[in-house]
């Protein structure tokens, strides 16, 4: 059975303070985590080991990092390698945000590159991939997912590939308050899973997970995670909600 996932993204928010008690909150909330599911929080660099701390008796609770730098130690004044992140007990790595993508330049080839650094020091990847309003509007979102998949991820033999979560972000649908339907959540997730088929096999394309991340919210979480491809979100703005993330959580099937 396919793990089912709640992934929390705080991207560049909240002072200390703020994100312990929003940790403190979030973890006394009212959820109930089946053997496949599981919460994952990825927070700032800066309050890992804090989070880590506060998560360590919570069972299918994990704390992920925001982002890697590829190269396992040097010269790289600000960065934060996966050896390090592994150093601290992190154990999921976001990997190629929309925003890592446009607002900072990050290629395919690049992030194939921290994909490789985030397995070999055993933590799982959580590759984002998606398409901006252009594209959609285009209808060439399928196209435009499946190079991103094929560049960032083909380079992995098939017992890696099954380590990596996928988490899709319509761009287009990402802090604008606009959500894509249900029906199309499940068309390109059933189509992201063909495409790891045709490389894979069909059975270690079933076992993937596929997160649906675009302004995920607890009045839509339950028609969204129902669908039979979606495996949970990777929810931004809503995280930071307790009472709103908690009902995302309750929503995974």
């Amino acid at each position: 059975m396919r793990k089912q996932i709640a992934a929390a993204n705080w991207k560049m928010n909240l002072s200390w303070s703020e994100a312990e008690q929003l940790l403190n909150d979030l973890l006394s909330s009212s959820y109930h985590l089946s053997e496949n599911q599981q919460v994952i929080i990825s927070v700032p660099a800066i309050y890992i080991p804090l989070a880590i701390q506060k998560v360590a008796e919570k069972s299918g609770v994990h704390i992920a990092a925001q982002n890697c730098y590829p190269k396992a130690n040097g010269a790289f004044t600000g960065e934060i390698s996966a050896p390090m992140l592994a150093s601290v007990g992190v154990k999921h790595i976001v990997i190629g945000h929309s925003e890592r993508r446009e607002y900072f330049n990050e290629s395919d080839t690049f992030l194939a590159e921290k994909v490789n650094a985030t397995l070999a020091i055993g933590s799982t990847p959580i590759f984002c991939c998606g398409e901006p309003l252009a594209i959609r509007e285009a209808g060439t979102q399928n196209e435009y997912v499946a190079k991103q998949i094929e560049a960032s991820l083909f380079q992995l033999s098939a017992d890696e590939i099954s380590k990596v979560v996928i988490a899709y972000e319509p761009i287009w649908a990402i802090g604008t308050g606009k959500t894509a339907t249900s029906d199309q959540a499940q068309e390109i997730h059933a189509y992201i899973r063909s495409v790891l088929a045709k490389q894979y096999g069909e059975n270690i394309a079933q076992s993937i997970s596929i997160l649906y991340g675009g302004s995920v919210k607890a009045n839509n979480a339950v028609e969204i995670f129902s669908q039979p491809d979606v495996d949970g979100g990777l929810v931004g703005g809503a995280s930071l909600i307790v009472t709103e993330f908690n009902a995302i959580i309750n929503a995974l099937k």
